[in-house]
């Protein structure tokens, strides 16, 4: 079992993560609906970038996010020694 200073240390690694991956989510979730029509401007394959984001970009991102949050995770648990085997 590890002792009181792993788990401190693991925690306070884990939560800088999730807080990360939680301000990322919002960013794609929110704020870049938000500026959908400012967006729109640009394009991206022939589509308005506001568009394409609100139609499969965020979508896409939040794949990537969860994928590299586990990643991220697994690194912190292995390091801190909670990894599972």
């Amino acid at each position: 079992m590890a002792d009181t200073s792993q788990r401190v240390t693991h925690w306070e690694r884990t939560k800088r993560l999730m807080i990360i991956t939680l301000v990322l989510w919002f960013i794609f979730s929110f704020v870049v609906h938000w500026f959908a029509d400012a967006l729109n401007s640009m394009s991206f394959l022939g589509f308005p970038l506001g568009f394409y984001m609100a139609a499969q970009g965020s979508e896409v991102i939040f794949v990537i996010l969860i994928f590299w949050f586990a990643r991220a995770q697994h690194k912190i648990d292995q390091e801190t020694g909670f990894a599972e085997e």
